[in-house]
């Protein structure tokens, strides 16, 4: 259900400027040279990508981010807006930037080559303003997410967490876990991700979901129950992204009422579109050619 006729969302976490290095194979632990088969700058940042894909299903989304006073903060603020995108910039030291290594399999080695410091208290006050707004929220990890996870439980609105590849044990994504009313995790961590999930939705979660790259996705209800999804067929052009256009599917369907396994079919399809783009979002290719 939504508040108003058109479903509200606020997404608080990372924006990054990222260099995309495409390489046959992963590199071997030695020192040596290798030649890329492609690369390009591009946004990165895992709020960034659930936002655009939240755009681009007609939602009335703002992404709260830190972005320093520097020219890669510059590149990203210019090329979401462009997108028509809202975005509340929030000061930081330094705009957050990776170096991903990829392979046209899907293997990726992602690098963080700087990162912004914890918000000012200013800050956070600035982004917890926005809730009152909001049908649901989102709320990545990062520093900015964790200062934010207080006052985004206490909205009771939906909260939906991405932890990547929690394996369960580390302690940062404990507090993100915890507070979600819907998390998501990924296939690429080597713990019992079916122990997660049901660690989560045996606290405040009402789902879990796990996405499974090629094998699709599954989502585990908070009375133990699992169903699953397989992955929509596309031509597939860069993995980056993918996760969090689940993500916004996902979320959008479950906002309007739809079952567990809608919400899983949903967030395939918008996934497919995050596939088919060198970028986050087919958005960020059309504003682009704009």
């Amino acid at each position: 259900m939504t508040r108003s006729g058109r479903l509200r969302v606020v997404v608080c976490g990372p924006a990054s400027w990222n260099h995309l290095i495409v390489l046959d194979s992963l590199p071997e632990a030695r020192p040596h040279m290798r030649f890329a088969q492609d690369a390009w700058w591009t946004v990165g940042g895992t709020s960034a990508g659930k936002a655009l894909h939240l755009h681009e299903l007609g939602v009335d989304v703002t992404l709260v981010t830190p972005l320093g006073d520097d020219d890669d903060g510059r590149r990203v603020h210019t090329a979401l807006r462009r997108t028509g995108l809202s975005v509340l910039p929030l000061g930081a030291d330094v705009t957050e930037s990776h170096t991903n290594l990829m392979t046209t399999q899907g293997e990726r080695v992602s690098v963080y080559t700087s990162a912004p410091a914890a918000p000012s208290r200013a800050d956070t006050a600035t982004a917890s303003a926005l809730f009152d707004r909001a049908d649901a929220l989102v709320i990545d990890l990062s520093p900015l997410g964790r200062a934010l996870l207080p006052a985004a439980v206490a909205t009771g609105l939906p909260l939906w967490t991405d932890l990547h590849d929690w394996d369960g044990a580390a302690d940062y994504q404990r507090p993100f876990a915890q507070a979600g009313t819907t998390v998501v995790i990924n296939d690429d961590g080597h713990g019992d991700a079916r122990a997660v999930m049901a660690d989560a939705v045996a606290g405040r979660a009402t789902s879990a979901i796990r996405t499974l790259g090629a094998a699709g996705a599954e989502v585990m209800t908070a009375d133990g129950r699992v169903e699953s999804v397989p992955a929509v067929a596309c031509t597939v052009v860069d993995t980056n992204g993918a996760g969090d256009a689940f993500a916004a599917g996902a979320l959008v369907a479950q906002c309007l009422g739809g079952s567990p396994r809608e919400q899983l079919a949903s967030g395939a399809a918008q996934a497919a579109r995050a596939l088919g783009s060198r970028h986050l979002s087919p958005l960020l290719d059309a504003s682009r050619e704009g």
